[in-house]
């Protein structure tokens, strides 16, 4: 997949077959459209009418460059969005900062310069709510008679749902906040994950017989609320099953929230190292106890619980 993060890089673009949105947490909704547009180019250049997949999206929200608005927290990582979508099959990841220049463009001018003479779009793909232009004044009936008029076709994808909700990365977020990270899941289609570089944390869980790998919270991410969660560790691309707490360990002083997760039957030394947590479930929030002894009684159970879900 060839990548590109300004637009003055885009010289020589063949044919397109293109995915339009934020993306920004590649749920079951964002992949429905962009497998679309892959397989939308994959069959026309079998037909003799050669056309590449593409996926135009930004890394930086839209929403955060509108003063006043409120701050829109991130889902996943930019490295996780550019992996996700690659292995969708796309060719070309145009991946740019939203900025005033982009903000401020007509609509006209947005299908005009961007999509025609950068993408040499062919097949558009977008979401039903798909909104673009100067105070988002282009929709998906300006992109049809847009299409119409300069030879492109619309390809307008209809809400993806599951069990009667509609797939948006609203709602993900919602999940995400409130804890229910098993429906968080169903909705992108794969496991919620948190990743970072394992830091030293005050060495209270190997001290009672719990080792932990910790890693900080990243701002700019949507995090679940303090608790304790079952888990899978990823490192090296290995999943390894485990028990995380998210907080600032309120029976043995006051901390930053972070997330420390314990690995089962697990040896390796990690500090430095680049980890993810893939969050499965919520068992309990964190909670304060009256001594050390209770905190050590409660972990107990809670890795219990955790490891008959496991399996070990």
């Amino acid at each position: 997949m060839k990548i590109y993060t300004k637009l003055e890089e885009i010289t020589d673009m063949p044919d397109t077959s293109v995915a339009l949105g934020n993306f920004d947490g590649v749920h079951l909704g964002h992949q429905a459209i962009i497998k679309e547009a892959v397989s939308t180019a994959r069959k026309k250049t079998s037909q003799g009418i050669p056309e590449k997949a593409a996926v135009f999206t930004f890394s930086t929200h839209p929403k955060n460059l509108i003063p006043g608005a409120k701050h829109v927290e991130n889902i996943i990582y930019s490295d996780e969005k550019r992996d996700l979508i690659e292995s969708l099959g796309v060719d070309y990841y145009i991946d740019i900062e939203f900025n005033e220049d982009i903000m401020t463009m007509e609509p006209a001018d947005y299908v005009r310069d961007l999509l025609l003479e950068k993408f040499h779009a062919k097949d558009v793909f977008c979401g039903f709510n798909y909104r673009f232009g100067y105070k988002a004044a282009g929709n998906t009936e300006t992109l049809r008679r847009l299409g119409e008029e300069y030879g492109f076709r619309l390809h307008e994808m209809p809400p993806v749902m599951v069990d009667g909700e509609v797939v948006s990365s609203t709602l993900i977020r919602e999940l995400i906040r409130s804890g229910d990270i098993d429906e968080c899941d169903r909705f992108l289609g794969r496991n919620y994950t948190i990743g970072g570089e394992v830091v030293v944390g005050n060495k209270l869980g190997k001290s009672i017989g719990f080792p932990t790998s910790n890693i900080m919270i990243d701002e700019t991410m949507v995090t679940p609320p303090n608790g304790v969660y079952i888990t899978y560790l990823v490192y090296n691309g290995v999943r390894y099953p485990s028990i995380t707490n998210v907080g600032v360990k309120p029976t043995v002083g006051a901390f930053r929230k972070n997330i420390e997760t314990h690995v089962f039957n697990f040896d390796k030394e990690l500090y430095g190292k680049q980890i993810r947590v893939e969050f499965i479930r919520m068992t309990r929030p964190e909670a304060k106890f009256a001594s050390i002894g209770e905190l050590c009684e409660q972990i107990t159970r809670d890795c219990e619980e955790a490891k008959r879900y496991h399996g070990i």
